[in-house]
């Protein structure tokens, strides 16, 4: 194996040659079109296959990023952004062991889709580099796709769910091309974080892709999709901003940053209790046949599916958690349809904590928690549940939504994950996950006992164990 720094390995895809990089025993290939720049005329429409190139393809650096704004106020503190201009946006990313590429392996291949609440996010966060799962001999792939108006709008003349598209599609390339990377097609698992596992759970959902991949880990991701008319507020939204109409040749008119500038405005001033409709995934005959609530419990390969104890704590600050009084919740349980007994069944099982906690807790369990606990029950494939509960000290955020990302990676000692968990983030527990994911991607199982009748869960923290699941009486308090 050669492992000299200068060395440029160079893969034949079926369009054309890409030259990579090499370091620490690691090949690279960054930055690969899956599909066409969707922007000009294929605004707004599926995304369309590549041409051939005749050229050596540079594939050193990452592709542009999608049109999006970075995180503003308290999350933009701890939510790392990267903005590269271009209009070359649907891109993969290949990370593989050295020389694994004309060893003629077979290894398995993990498929990474990045979180953002389909509006944020790209495949060129440092969070996301695959040197750890390469080391480890797995092929890695992350997939950039269209987010916010430009992937997830709701337009009459356009298809709906463009981003999720984009992610079929860049999955139909991996399932195309990694062989040619080292990969085996045959043994392709598809992660994702967030918007990243909802993607997961569409994709799964779909006739078209359900049947490439043969497991799947779904890390904090709703496991909801919507009806157009509730989907398309945030579009109906903008329309009225801008004066223009809500379709594909009145969105088409106005430039990517018009849009976003026109969503920072309806945004600002908001809280996660009163801001702006946020972008969903939209029911459609087309592009999403069915809630992957529903169809994620007749999928017949392995699932782990879990969530971090205290999501709801990256989403409020700890002052907006102080400003909520019981007034609000109560205010909040009618507007949900919370019953009251669930709000004392959790009061019991997290006794002194406030109001806003409370909430929390609840706006936690019946975005994540109970789907994905409902569609472990229902599944008769294996199915595996976890909960990450070790708490992050940096601003109390705790168990917290994207925590778990920089242990799933093993680099809690890297500073972009350091600036969510803290310099102390347990190595052990790093450690842990990582390979927990490993096993998943080579066989299926992620080693700790499948989802029953015990109801069985396995907590990360130190120590971690397999526990029944906590607070089942305060979740099965919500409605369905």
């Amino acid at each position: 194996m050669r492992a000299d720094a200068d060395f440029r390995p160079a893969v034949m895809t079926s369009k054309g040659a890409v030259r990579g990089t090499r370091r620490g025993g690691v090949d690279r290939y960054l930055g690969i079109p899956y599909a066409l720049p969707p922007f000009g005329e294929r605004r707004f429409a599926l995304p369309q296959p590549v041409p051939a190139w005749t050229d050596v393809r540079d594939a050193a650096e990452h592709g542009p990023t999608a049109p999006q704004d970075p995180y503003f106020g308290a999350l933009g503190a701890l939510l790392g952004s990267v903005a590269i201009p271009g209009e070359d946006i649907l891109t993969v990313n290949v990370w593989a062991p050295a020389d694994a590429a004309s060893s003629g392996a077979a290894l398995p291949v993990f498929v990474w889709y990045h979180g953002g609440a389909l509006e944020r996010g790209t495949p060129a966060l440092p969070a996301y580099d695959g040197t750890t799962f390469a080391r480890d001999g797995i092929v890695f792939v992350s997939i950039g796709y269209r987010v916010g108006a430009e992937g997830f709008s709701v337009l009459e003349g356009a298809p709906r769910n463009l981003g999720l598209c984009d992610a079929a599609a860049g999955l139909v390339w991996v399932q195309t091309e990694i062989a040619r990377f080292g990969g085996d097609p045959a043994r392709i698992t598809i992660v994702g974080e967030s918007a990243g596992g909802a993607l997961v759970a569409a994709l799964l959902s779909r006739p078209d892709t359900a049947t490439i991949p043969v497991a799947a880990i779904i890390q904090s991701g709703p496991l909801e999709a919507v009806a157009p008319v509730r989907a398309e507020r945030v579009t109906r939204a903008l329309a009225k901003a801008l004066g223009i109409a809500a379709t594909r040749e009145g969105f088409a008119a106005v430039s990517p940053r018009v849009l976003l500038d026109a969503r920072r405005r309806l945004a600002e001033g908001s809280t996660p209790l009163s801001g702006t409709p946020g972008y969903a995934l939209a029911l459609d005959p087309d592009t999403l046949p069915a809630s992957p609530e529903v169809a994620l419990r007749s999928v017949e390969i392995p699932l782990v599916i879990g969530t971090n104890t205290d999501e709801y704590r990256l989403w409020f600050t700890p002052e907006q958690l102080a400003g909520i009084s019981s007034l609000k919740l109560t205010l909040a349980r009618l507007a949900t349809g919370v019953p009251r007994s669930a709000v004392r069944a959790y009061r019991s099982a997290f006794p002194g904590a406030s109001p806003g906690e409370i909430l929390g807790q609840i706006v936690t369990d019946r975005l994540l928690r109970a789907p994905a606990a409902r569609v472990a029950a229902a599944r008769t494939a294996p199915t595996h549940v976890y909960e990450l509960a070790w708490p992050s000290p940096v601003r109390d955020l705790r168990a917290a939504h994207a925590i778990d990302i920089g242990f799933v990676f093993d680099r809690v000692e890297a500073p972009d994950s350091q600036t969510i968990v803290g310099p102390d983030a347990p190595r052990e527990l790093a450690a842990r996950m990582h390979a927990d994911w490993i096993r998943v991607v080579q066989s299926g199982d992620p080693g700790w006992p499948r989802y029953g009748t015990g109801r069985e869960v396995q907590l990360y923290d130190v120590p971690s164990r397999v526990t029944p699941l906590r607070r089942a009486e305060a979740l099965d308090s919500l409605p369905g």
